[in-house]
């Protein structure tokens, strides 16, 4: 028997939703670098590590905001029309996840960033470094997974 098969496919509608939902939670570094590249004004990217680890290097355009200073105070001025990416790391890093929560917990409609930092590095997209947001460069995106 097919080791595939074993479990059988979900009915095209069922996927067909669940796939969908799936797209509601999660986004990756190509779809984020093209709109950055674009100036999406709907999206804020939300780096949830340390201050100091965003500083050695983040997304441009990425804002600073811990996980663990997420609260109704900290996100009192937060715009409730956008929708917040949030990143980390990576795949071994759950700070992602933690802000997401804590931002939709609050109200706020969230995504996380697939594979954080490590993912975006991976594909090429640009960094910046210290304190500063930055700003997307002028070439617009790099080359990444192109799907």
């Amino acid at each position: 028997m097919s080791a595939v098969l074993h479990y059988p496919a979900a009915r095209a509608e069922e996927s067909y939703a669940y796939l969908q939902q799936k797209l509601s939670y999660y986004t990756d570094a190509w779809d984020l670098a093209e709109d950055l590249a674009r100036g999406e004004a709907a999206i804020v990217v939300f780096d949830a590590r340390s201050p100091e680890h965003y500083a050695a290097g983040h997304i441009c355009g990425a804002h600073s905001f811990p996980h663990r200073t997420i609260s109704a105070h900290s996100t009192a001025a937060l715009d409730r029309s956008k929708v917040y990416i949030t990143y980390c790391d990576g795949i071994g890093c759950n700070g992602s996840t933690k802000a997401a929560l804590k931002l939709a917990a609050l109200g706020f409609q969230v995504k996380e960033l697939i594979g954080g930092l490590d993912f975006w590095k991976r594909d090429g997209h640009p960094l910046t470094w210290g304190t500063d947001a930055g700003e997307w460069p002028q070439h617009g995106a790099a080359a990444g997974c192109g799907c």
